[in-house]
Order: structure tokens, then C-alpha cells, then sequence
């Protein structure tokens, strides 16, 4: 797509500020948010069910429970696998906090995992390091960063060798897919790989419920166990109930005001309110995945003749993407310009940028449990940069961005 082929960009004074994500809200969003507002139910009602219902046939999963976020979903995920006190969970240190705090507050150790420089993304190598250095683990948490995946078939041979479940964070990666060592591609989410997926609808993510979560799965066990963990640790199933005297009349019949506690969670539900969103954003997830496609695609062919000091992220062979970062990798020292420095004149230009992520096993609260040295981590962050991306900009957006990039590197 060429930047002619768009609508022109504004005189530099009307410019508006590019953040480096946001959202695509237009009037059938709206619409949906306001005849739920206007209905009967505003939580625990029929619009859960049906983004759960849409979630799971777009992503190819048998089972989708949405929740508040995307840390619940985490948390909720190592509930499910019961990843508490005793057990480890490996955790590639290029990630946002939560998902090793999330684990880690159900009473998991953390194993930081390197990445590889290039893409941020754990390798089979550095999973199997890992392992090596940790002994026993029990879980993995993968991520896929930025918007595609890593190695998932060879990350999931290892975890089934060594009998550790698998994990996708794919709060990044909703839309893309992973392409088999066979040619077959297969959507992230349908868990062909792994144990568990999980989502975030943040904002800046491919679609927005202003906040919001979900996990899926193939297992309908799991997925009660998922439901409960949302839901305060409840039940309401009949088969469940364990205090019958408490539970059933004397005819047998449930009564129909019990409920049991099976054992305590948080409330980590979505409401109709949000769904609602979810399902109207959903249902144009693939104009917005082409055209942050083709925004990235331009960034490439712009930075191009910036080589060797601002790159673009390096790629996997076996990822069909679904971009929701834009990360360059710049060569700071070689450019005579620090980081925040750039960050605040681009800022001065009207322009959004921000980095993922500072390493987890870096910050002071796992450093002093943990202590891990991770070089690939390490370089990663040393150079990332995240630069505006969203499915609102146009091409042209991108040019105003680069153009400012080079001038103020000096390039």
C-alpha cells in the first residue's frame, strides 16, 4: 500500500499527537455498548455468553471464558493448572510484569528464560537453559511478543518430554497464526500447541473492551475450573454440591437459592458492558490486523535505508502475525543519542513512543529472589523501541514518524 493511495497527511501545525497504540472505536461499537445500557443486563448476562461463543470459533478453541483482564486471565490460568506453592513456571524475561506475577502470586516460582535479541521471543535453546539451571519445572508461560509467535511446535516437544504444561500468553498475538513444520497453519488460541491461551483487550490490543481478558481451552474441565476461578470459587451445579442436607429439599431438589464454595477465588468477571464492545470489535478484527499489516509493512520499507542503525524487529520463519507493537531496534551508542532523549524530542514532535519492556528478571523485586543473568534479554532491551502502530493510522503516519526518527539520529 502507498502512502498516494491514502488520504494526505495534515499541515504540520494540525498534526495530531500519534500515541504509540490506541483503539478504533466507531458508531456500531458505540451502538452495542448502548443497547446493553439500555437492556436488562449490565453484568452476568447474555452478552458474556456470546463474545465467549465468538472468541472460541475465531480462535478454533473448544472452550473461551472471558474475565476482567488479562492478569486475571493469567492468574486464572495458573489456578486451573494449579501452579501454587511447590511448583515452577518458566517465563521469558522480554514480557510485560504480569505474567510472572500472576503465577508467582498463586505461589509459583519463577525461572526467567532468555530470548533471543532479534525478536524478543524465548527459543527452544533458552527454554531448554532453563530447564537446565532449574531442575523440576511444571508450567511454562510463552510468550508471543509483538504480534508473532516463536517456536511453538519445539517449545511444546520439550514440555511434553519433561511433562510441563504449556502456557500461550497471546495477549500480543490475537489473529495470528502459527505455521506447522507440515505447512499448516493453525490460529494461537486453538491451543493446538499448548494447554492454555490467553488474551488481553486492553486498549492498545487488537480489539478493545476498555479492559478484559479470556482464556481458552480444549479441555471442558479446565474450563469449569476457569469459570470458577472468575467467579469467587462458586458453584451452582447440583453434581457438585457436597453439604446435601444444605443443598437439597426433601425430595431431593436442589434448593434454588444454594450455592457452594468449592474453594475461595476472586472475581475476576467481565460484564455485559464490555462483551458487548468485544463482540462488535470482533467482528472487524481482520480490517484491523490488515491494516496494521500494512502500516508495519511501510515502516519496514522506510527504515530501510537507516541500516545498520535503526532496524526493524527481527522475524520468525513460522509466524503469520498479527502486529500489535512496531519495534525498532536502534543502535543508541552508534546514533550519539541516549534513548530517553530521543523519546522526549519525538514526544516534543507529537509523537507517541514507549518500550517493552524493561526485563522482568531485572526488576528489584525478582532480582533479589532470583537473580538471573540473561544477555539476550539484555541486548534486546538495550535497543527496542516502540514506535506508533494502530489500525486509526494511515501510511503516511508511519512517513511522518521515520522522517522524525532520522532527523533527530542524525541519519
Amino acid at each position: 500500500m502507498s502512502a498516494a493511495a491514502l488520504k494526505p497527511t495534515l499541515p504540520a501545525a494540525a498534526k495530531p499527537f500519534l500515541p504509540y497504540g490506541r483503539q478504533v472505536i466507531e458508531d456500531d461499537d458505540v451502538a452495542a455498548v448502548a443497547e446493553v445500557l439500555r437492556g436488562e443486563y449490565l453484568t452476568t448476562g447474555p452478552a458474556v455468553a456470546r463474545f465467549e461463543t465468538a472468541l472460541a470459533n475465531y480462535t478454533g478453541a473448544r472452550h473461551a471464558v472471558v474475565c476482567a483482564n488479562g492478569t486475571a486471565a493469567l492468574h486464572m490460568a495458573a489456578r486451573a493448572l494449579n501452579l501454587g506453592a511447590g511448583t515452577k513456571v518458566v517465563v521469558p524475561a522480554i514480557t510485560f510484569l504480569a505474567t510472572a506475577s500472576a503465577p508467582h502470586l498463586n505461589g509459583a516460582d519463577i525461572v526467567f528464560a532468555d530470548v533471543d535479541p532479534t525478536t524478543g521471543l524465548m527459543t527452544p535453546e533458552t527454554f531448554s537453559n532453563a530447564l537446565q539451571r532449574s531442575g523440576k519445572v511444571d508450567a511454562v508461560f510463552n510468550v508471543h511478543l509483538n504480534g508473532q509467535c516463536g517456536a511453538l511446535e519445539e517449545i511444546a516437544a520439550i514440555a511434553r518430554i519433561n511433562k510441563i504444561k504449556v502456557v500461550d500468553d497471546a495477549c500480543h498475538t490475537l489473529g495470528a497464526s502459527h505455521v506447522t513444520s507440515r505447512g499448516i497453519a493453525t490460529r494461537i488460541g486453538s491451543n493446538a500447541h499448548s494447554d492454555l491461551s490467553v488474551f488481553s483487550f486492553h486498549p492498545v490490543k487488537a480489539i478493545a473492551m476498555g479492559e478484559g481478558g479470556a482464556v481458552t481451552t480444549n479441555d471442558p474441565a479446565v474450563a469449569e475450573r476457569l469459570v470458577r476461578a472468575r467467579n469467587h470459587g462458586m458453584t451452582r451445579d447440583p453434581h457438585a454440591f457436597t453439604n446435601r442436607v444444605e443443598a437439597f429439599d426433601g425430595q431431593g431438589n436442589p434448593n434454588p437459592w444454594y450455592y457452594e464454595l468449592t474453594e475461595p477465588e476472586f472475581n475476576w468477571r467481565a460484564n455485559d458492558i464490555q462483551c458487548a464492545l468485544g463482540l462488535a470489535q470482533l467482528a472487524k478484527i481482520e480490517r484491523f490486523i490488515t491494516r496494521r499489516r500494512a502500516i508495519v509493512a511501510g515502516y519496514d520499507s522506510l527504515l530501510a535505508p537507516y541500516a545498520p542503525v535503526v532496524k526493524p524487529l527481527g522475524r520468525t520463519r513460522n509466524s503469520l502475525p498479527a502486529w500489535h507493537l512496531y519495534v525498532a531496534r536502534i543502535d543508541f551508542e552508534a546514533a550519539g543519542l541516549s534513548r530517553a532523549q530521543l523519546m522526549r524530542a519525538l514526544s516534543n514532535e507529537g509523537i507517541g513512543t514507549q518500550v517493552h519492556y524493561f526485563p522482568v528478571h531485572r526488576q528489584p523485586y525478582f532480582a533479589a529472589r532470583y537473580g538471573a543473568q540473561l544477555p539476550g534479554a539484555d541486548r534486546y532491551y538495550a535497543q527496542c523501541l516502540s514506535l506508533p502502530l494502530s489500525a486509526a493510522m494511515e501510511v503516511g503516519d508511519a512517513e511522518r514518524v521515520v522522517e522524525a526518527l532520522a532527523r533527530n539520529l542524525n541519519l
